[in-house]
């Protein structure tokens, strides 16, 4: 194999529209189990007590929220790699890799993902004549190949992931 001249990996974890939606809920959570009234504690046989409580549930929903979210930021959605012929894009552990030749793309440029502050993870989407990988960060890199087909690709390091693509473009032709 050859060597990687680029490499960058997203984890689920950091994407904005996750989080937020993420927070809302536990936020939702610790504001229901507040509203909830007081612990109404019944003692049983003298020392053990019962906590009867309907809204603790929602003070133990919230914690679960937090804690899916720090385990999401391990886990690994997109890993871009740059060879020196080709793109591999790879996702999730259920996904299939992407491999990019680099001899049939035309056109190399740096656009903003979308106009939308919040974006989902996306990966491999075929949406209007176009391929998209998202996790994370503003802008994306979109290759234009010989078949007019394009791919996005999200990046938060947009710049040294075109100087890379470009750098083996001109080497490839």
């Amino acid at each position: 194999m050859s060597e990687v001249i680029f490499e960058e990996k997203q984890y689920l974890g950091y994407n904005k529209y996750s989080i937020i939606r993420r927070m809302s809920f536990a936020i939702f959570c610790f504001l229901a189990y507040y509203f909830s009234g007081h612990e109404k504690v019944t003692p049983i046989m003298g020392k053990i007590k019962v906590i009867e409580n309907p809204g603790d549930l929602f003070f133990l929903m919230g914690i679960l929220i937090l804690l899916w979210s720090i385990f999401l930021v391990f886990v690994l959605h997109i890993k871009t790699q740059v060879f020196e012929r080709y793109i591999v894009i790879d996702g999730l552990w259920t996904s299939r890799k992407v491999k990019i030749d680099l001899n049939s793309i035309k056109t190399v440029r740096q656009v903003p993902y979308s106009k939308y502050l919040l974006n989902r993870p996306v990966y491999n989407l075929h949406k209007r004549g176009k391929i998209r990988f998202f996790t994370q960060g503003n802008d994306a890199i979109e290759l234009t190949d010989k078949e007019d087909l394009i791919y996005v690709i999200g990046t938060q390091h947009a710049k040294f992931l075109k100087e890379s693509i470009d750098n083996q473009l001109s080497l490839v032709n």
